[in-house]
């Protein structure tokens, strides 16, 4: 059987009654982490630009909100747009290294805002997001990467055309169609992140989009490879270079859950950067920063490797400052916990002083999601190691409620405000979307 078909089959047969606990908690996680960081990124800019580019093609039609806006727009636009909100701090969720919360969840409640599909799907839908998207990423991110693809647009594309064939009720024929579109849809390259300019910032809605726009073309009976992922002009073949094993990757449906690899991000840094900043901030309680001779960055291959990580500047925009290992531990020693406006603070002195003393060294003794950080002072040399895995990013829900609060603080935003949020999340799937697009028209403060 083809590998389309046995996703497909598996897609359609999830059932919100048959999810296990843990997984309900982690998606429960993943849904106030979603909402929690697009409340506190008002301040981004990049919604507004999605924004003004949809109105300047069609105009404020529809009846799907954008947050923060208000206005009306249709699913497709609204998905976009919303997306860009979602992904405007880069402290949105990762699945392996695909950010399927900030692709998915504003195309799901664009869906469901439009009254068409029952709320009872929600879950279920998001869950086929993360598995599918999840299920290709762990064998290919490694490989797809270090030749340019970027993750979240290549394998989000597919978990987004799961979900919205889910939300949609298709069949298991249909649903593997939808697949099969979205297959040929995906694509995403990460040369924005070498010149720090801002393309990755709307490929999250360009992947929802291509994935709602897969799920209906199959709705309205378009006609599909059936060997869109392992043929030999396939998905696989296109884009990892290499053969596709139909049985190792089906035989994880339902065994291996992606959901469970989900990881958050405690700071507005690219995900490679969380142990980085974290070590920084080791250190910086044992030294003044002023007193800083020189500094060696060791992490693993992957993460060097990865376009903009090794950049010195200089810096004017925060998608080349967020990507740089040496910028990120740089401002993390000088400030401590970087905030939106360390991150955007391009001309600082004190940063770009200590970022010429920082060198970054390929290390393939150290983990990924690892760092070793040693200082060179006067009174000699200080050593900070920090081996972490996914685990220490996995939180769980009152580790994302803690994270989305703090960021809400830090936007004048009232804890009232995530009160209702978690008082959405636990009340599905018998809660109202409007419940939750209701709280971006808070005032500030309240």
């Amino acid at each position: 059987m083809v590998l389309a078909k046995r996703i497909s089959e598996f897609v359609v047969a999830l059932d919100a009654d048959r999810i296990a606990p843990e997984t309900r908690c982690k998606l429960n996680a993943c849904i106030v982490n979603g909402f929690g960081i697009a409340l506190g990124g008002r301040d981004t800019p990049y919604y507004r630009t999605a924004a003004k580019a949809v109105a300047g093609v069609d105009g404020a039609t529809g009846d799907v909100t954008l947050l923060y806006d208000g206005r009306k727009s249709t699913v497709t636009n609204a998905s976009f747009v919303n997306s860009a909100l979602f992904h405007g701090r880069a402290q949105e969720d990762t699945c392996g290294t695909v950010h399927v919360g900030a692709v998915v969840i504003p195309m799901l409640t664009a869906l469901l805002e439009t009254q068409r599909y029952p709320a009872e799907r929600f879950l279920p839908a998001l869950l086929a997001a993360y598995e599918v998207s999840g299920l290709f990423d762990l064998p290919y991110g490694r490989i797809t990467a270090p030749v340019g693809f970027r993750a979240t647009p290549l394998y989000g594309t597919l978990g987004a055309a799961a979900a919205a064939g889910y939300l949609m009720g298709l069949d298991a024929n249909q649903m593997a169609s939808a697949l099969a579109n979205a297959a040929s849809f995906s694509g995403g390259i990460l040369q924005s992140f070498v010149e720090g300019s801002d393309e990755w910032r709307y490929q999250v809605g360009v992947a929802a989009r291509n994935g709602l726009t897969a799920a209906t073309l199959a709705q309205a009976g378009s006609v599909s490879a059936s060997e869109a992922f392992e043929g030999k002009a396939g998905f696989v073949a296109a884009f990892v270079r290499t053969s596709c094993d139909v049985d190792a990757l089906a035989s994880r449906l339902g065994r291996d859950w992606a959901i469970q690899r989900v990881t958050f991000k405690p700071y507005p840094v690219c995900a490679f950067n969380q142990t980085p900043v974290s070590a920084a901030l080791a250190v910086r309680k044992e030294v003044e920063v002023e007193k800083i001779l020189a500094v060696r960055v060791r992490m693993n291959p992957y993460e060097t490797g990865y376009p903009g990580m090794d950049a010195k500047g200089p810096f004017n925009s925060i998608s080349g400052t967020l990507m740089s290992i040496p910028f990120c531990i740089a401002t993390t020693l000088v400030h401590g916990v970087p905030s939106m406006s360390h991150m955007t603070a391009y001309g600082d002195p004190a940063v770009a002083a200590l970022i010429g003393r920082i060198d970054l060294i390929t290390d393939e003794g150290i983990p990924n999601l690892s760092t070793l950080i040693e200082v060179d002072t006067p009174s000699g040399t200080v050593v900070q190691k920090k081996y972490m895995t996914t685990a220490d990013y996995a939180y769980d829900r009152a580790g994302v409620s803690a994270l989305v609060r703090r960021i809400g603080r830090e936007q004048n935003i009232s804890d009232n405000v995530y009160d209702r949020l978690e008082a959405f999340v636990d009340g599905l799937p018998g809660s109202s979307i409007q419940d939750v697009i209701a709280l971006f028209r808070y005032e500030e403060g309240t």
